[in-house]
């Protein structure tokens, strides 16, 4: 298969000091990175696409160590979510391959986090925006962390290209209050609890 052919990065960090209640002396960190790649199956229905996913994990790698060093580095982060939106001339099944290389890369760059990293995709034109979900990275049932952040790029995807995108956080969503598993709770057996 190919090497993905980048088009462009961006970078972008949130720093959340309140959410209507009482600032925190630490804010929380959201934040995403996003490539835009060149699809090398837009046009035309191709059967065999799934090799793609490991030409993918090096940039899967570069974006996941990039975004955790603009976040204050790996041992910050508690929250992860991937995402991609695929250009007009591309089908669904193009964004399912961030899938493995988006996941497996944040998980290698984190060291050992149990939990599934929660996805969406779509199709859509240039300007499309995709609310990416956030779980925690070591049990998906801890709800504090239950969040997502909604990315995008101006003039992207094109029609041939894909929007591959990460995201991470450093926390509980500021002023989290609806009970359930606390993150000092986490077991840590099973990726959920």
């Amino acid at each position: 298969m190919p090497e993905p052919v980048v088009r462009k990065y961006a970078l972008t960090v949130e720093e959340i000091f309140h959410e209507g209640g009482k600032p925190v002396d630490k804010p929380l960190k959201k934040g995403v990175i996003l490539a835009v790649i060149e699809n090398p199956f837009a046009g035309s229905y191709h059967e065999d696409i799934a090799g793609f996913m490991k030409d993918l994990e090096p940039l899967g790698v570069s974006m996941a160590g990039r975004l955790a060093e603009a976040l204050g580095g790996k041992d910050e982060i508690e929250g992860y979510g991937k995402g991609a939106i695929v250009g007009q001339a591309g089908e669904l099944e193009h964004g399912a391959l961030w899938h493995v290389p988006g996941g497996y890369a944040m998980r290698e760059i984190l060291g050992d986090a149990k939990a599934i990293v929660p996805s969406t995709k779509k199709v859509g034109a240039p300007g499309a925006r995709l609310d990416i979900p956030v779980t925690h990275i070591n049990a998906s049932y801890v709800r504090s962390h239950f969040d997502a952040m909604e990315v995008g790029i101006p003039d992207a995807p094109r029609a041939g290209e894909i929007v591959l995108a990460l995201v991470m956080t450093t926390g509980a969503r500021v002023h989290a209050r609806v009970g359930g598993l606390k993150a000092a709770e986490i077991k840590g057996e099973d990726g959920l609890r």
